[in-house]
C-alpha cells in the first residue's frame, strides 16, 4: 500500500513537472521522472507478487523466513547470519524476536542421585480428564513400576501408571470429591512391571498404540491445538520434539540426555511409526555443540534454531516448520518423554526417571539430580533452601506452577525454581526504577550483557487499561498479532480468534508477552480461556 501512494504521488509530480517542462522546452527531467515512475511501478508489483507467493507458500507450510519468492534477491540474503559451523544438515532459522531473562541460579554440573521417598501423580496434570477418573489402587497396596494407577472413565483404553514401585499410602482429594493426589512411598530399590514388547518394524500401529495406551506410554505425548493427551484414534500430521530449552535457567539438554542416548533413538523410531508425515528434531543453533544423540539422530528432520528465548520452544519450530492448518494435529514430546518410550521397548519396562535442574538464587546449591516422575519438592530441597518468605516453583518462572513445599513435581516438569516472594510495595518504583531486574524497557539500566538477576514474583506495577502497544509482537517469532487474538479472547469472538491464529499458540508461547505487558494481563490464562472456547466449538 505504502508502494501505491509512493508511486501515485510521483505521478502526480511528474503531470506537474510536464507542464512546467513544456513551458521551458526542456523534456529531461520528464523523461526522467517518468523512467523512475516506471521503475518504481515495477517494483511495487514485483513486491506483491512476492508477497502473494509468500501467502500462498505458508499454507504448505514452507518457511517464509528460509525461502525467497520475489525475483531479485532480499536485502535480508545479503545479510543473513552465518549458519554455525557445526549445525550441519536440515534446515537452519535464525530468529531476531524475543528476549533472554538472565538470573542467578543455574544449575551447574553432573546429575546426582536424589533421595526421594514419596512419589505422586496427579489427574489434574492432564488437561480434559474427568475429576474424579476410576482409581484401580487403595490405600495399602503394594504397586510396581509401570502398574496402572488410575484411568478416565471417558477414555478407559488409556492407562496411567506408577513411576515407581512401593506402597500407596495416601489417595487425596480435592474440591467435590475429585482426586488430586495419589501418593506413593517408594521402596529404595524400584521393582518394575515386565511387558512383552511388540517389534516396531513389524507390527501395526494399531497393535503399536495399543501397547502404549495400556502402558502408560500414552499420556507422554501433548497434541497441539489444545494440550490434551491425543485419542488413540487421532493421527498426527507431525511430530515435533525441541531437544533444547531457552527459558530462564532451563535445564541443558546435554546433561539430561547423558547415558539415554540408545534410548533416545529408539523413542524416535517408535515415534516414526505413529505418524503420516515426519517426526521433527528442533535442535540448538546458539553456539553449544549439542549432544551426538540429536545431531546423529536418524529417521527424523532435523531444524537448527538460534535466537533469545522463545527459541527453544516447540510451538515457534511448528510455527516456522510446518504450521497447524485447518483440523491438523500435531504432537509434541520432551526428550525425557522419548527416553521413557525407548527404555520401555528396549527393556520392556517404564522407566519413569527423570534429571530435574534445581535452579534459582535461594538456593545453597542449584545442581541436577537424577529421580522419577512426580517427586516431592520437600525431598528434592532438604537442606538447600536459603531463607523464608519464598515461592517454590516446579518449572520455570515464566510458565511454572506454584507449589508448596509439601507439593510434588508435575508429570512433564525437570525444573524446579525456587525465588523471593515479591509481596512488597516500591516508593516511587515507577520514578525510580533503580534496583537490578530483568526488563525490556529501555528506562531500566542495562547492567551488562552478563549480569545475573535476583529474581522474585512483584509485579512492579496493577493491572492497567488492555492497550495495544507491539510490545507482545516484539518478543513473539510468530507471524501472529498476539495482542489482537487476546482482544479477540476477551470479547468472545470465535472466528476473529480462530483466524487470527489462536490454535498455533500455547501458555509457553506468550509467557513472554506476559512478562512484557505493561498492562499486567494474565495473558497465559487469557490465552488458555481461548483455547477452552475454541475446542467447545470444534
Amino acid at each position: 500500500m505504502n508502494k501505491l501512494k509512493l508511486t501515485l504521488s510521483l505521478a502526480l509530480l511528474t503531470n506537474i513537472l510536464s507542464a512546467q517542462s513544456q513551458g521551458s522546452g526542456s523534456n529531461l527531467l520528464f523523461y526522467g521522472i517518468v523512467a523512475v515512475c516506471a521503475v518504481l511501478v515495477v517494483w511495487a508489483m514485483l513486491g506483491l507478487t512476492g508477497n502473494l507467493l509468500k501467502i500462498e507458500a505458508s499454507k504448505y507450510g514452507i518457511d517464509n523466513e528460509t525461502s525467497n519468492f520475489g525475483v531479485f534477491p532480499d536485502l535480508r540474503d545479503f545479510i543473513k547470519p552465518k549458519r554455525p559451523s557445526f549445525a550441519t544438515g536440515g534446515t537452519y532459522h535464525s530468529l531476531k524476536k524475543g528476549f533472554d531473562i538472565s538470573l542467578e541460579g543455574k544449575a551447574e554440573g553432573d546429575a546426582t542421585h536424589a533421595g526421594v521417598s514419596r512419589f505422586a501423580i496427579r489427574p489434574g496434570d492432564f488437561r480434559g480428564m474427568s475429576p474424579i477418573p476410576k482409581v484401580e489402587v487403595e490405600v495399602g497396596s503394594e504397586i510396581k513400576a509401570g502398574d496402572v494407577l488410575f484411568y478416565d472413565k471417558k477414555r478407559p483404553e488409556i492407562q496411567y501408571v506408577s513411576p515407581v514401585s512401593g506402597e500407596i499410602v495416601e489417595i487425596r482429594r480435592g474440591e467435590k470429591r475429585s482426586i488430586a493426589e495419589i501418593v506413593i512411598l517408594a521402596d529404595k530399590d524400584i521393582k518394575y512391571k515386565k511387558v512383552s514388547t511388540p517389534d516396531i518394524n513389524s507390527c501395526e500401529r494399531t497393535e503399536l498404540v495399543g501397547f502404549m495406551t495400556s502402558n502408560g506410554l500414552w499420556p507422554l505425548i501433548n497434541e497441539r491445538p489444545f494440550d490434551v493427551v491425543p485419542l488413540p484414534e487421532t493421527i498426527p500430521s507431525n511430530i515435533f520434539i525441541s531437544t533444547f530449552d531457552t527459558a530462564p535457567l532451563a535445564p541443558d539438554s546435554n546433561v539430561i540426555i547423558a547415558g539415554n542416548e540408545a534410548a533416545f533413538q529408539q523413542g524416535l523410531n517408535v515415534l516414526g511409526k505413529l505418524t503420516t508425515g515426519h517426526v521433527h528434531l528442533g535442535i540448538d543453533a546458539r553456539g553449544n555443540v549439542p549432544s551426538p544423540a540429536f545431531t546423529g539422530a536418524s529417521g527424523v528432520e532435523k531444524h537448527w534454531f538460534s535466537g533469545p528465548h522463545p527459541a527453544g520452544n516447540v510451538g515457534i519450530h511448528i510455527h516456522h516448520v510446518s504450521p497447524i492448518k485447518g483440523h491438523n494435529k500435531v504432537w509434541t514430546l520432551g526428550v525425557q518423554e522419548v527416553v521413557t518410550i525407548g527404555k520401555m521397548f528396549n527393556t520392556g519396562e517404564y522407566h519413569a526417571d527423570r534429571v530435574v535442574a534445581l535452579t534459582g538464587a535461594e538456593l545453597v546449591s542449584p545442581k541436577y539430580v537424577r529421580t522419577f516422575q512426580g517427586a516431592s519438592l520437600a525431598d528434592l530441597l532438604k537442606d538447600n533452601v536459603n531463607g523464608e518468605n519464598l515461592r517454590v516453583v516446579s518449572g520455570d518462572v515464566l510458565t511454572g506452577k506454584q507449589e508448596s513445599m509439601e507439593g510434588f513435581l508435575g508429570f512433564r516438569d525437570d525444573q524446579v525454581t525456587v525465588l523471593k516472594e515479591g509481596n512488597y510495595y516500591e516508593l516511587f518504583g515507577w520514578l525510580l526504577p533503580l534496583a537490578p531486574r530483568p526488563s525490556v524497557s529501555g528506562t531500566i539500566p542495562s547492567y551488562g550483557k552478563d549480569y545475573k538477576f535476583e529474581a522474585d514474583t512483584n509485579t512492579h506495577g496493577e493491572k492497567r487499561a488492555f492497550v495495544v502497544t507491539g510490545q507482545y509482537e516484539s518478543v513473539l517469532p510468530m507471524d501472529i498479532f498476539p495482542q489482537h487474538v487476546m482482544k479477540a479472547i476477551i470479547t468472545n469472538n470465535i472466528e476473529r480468534m480462530e483466524g487470527l491464529g489462536l490454535a498455533e499458540l500455547s501458555e509457553e508461547d506468550v509467557a513472554l508477552c506476559e512478562f512484557v505487558c505493561t498492562s499486567k494481563n494474565p495473558v497465559q490464562s487469557i490465552l488458555r480461556q481461548g483455547l477452552e472456547s475454541l475446542k467447545e466449538q470444534s
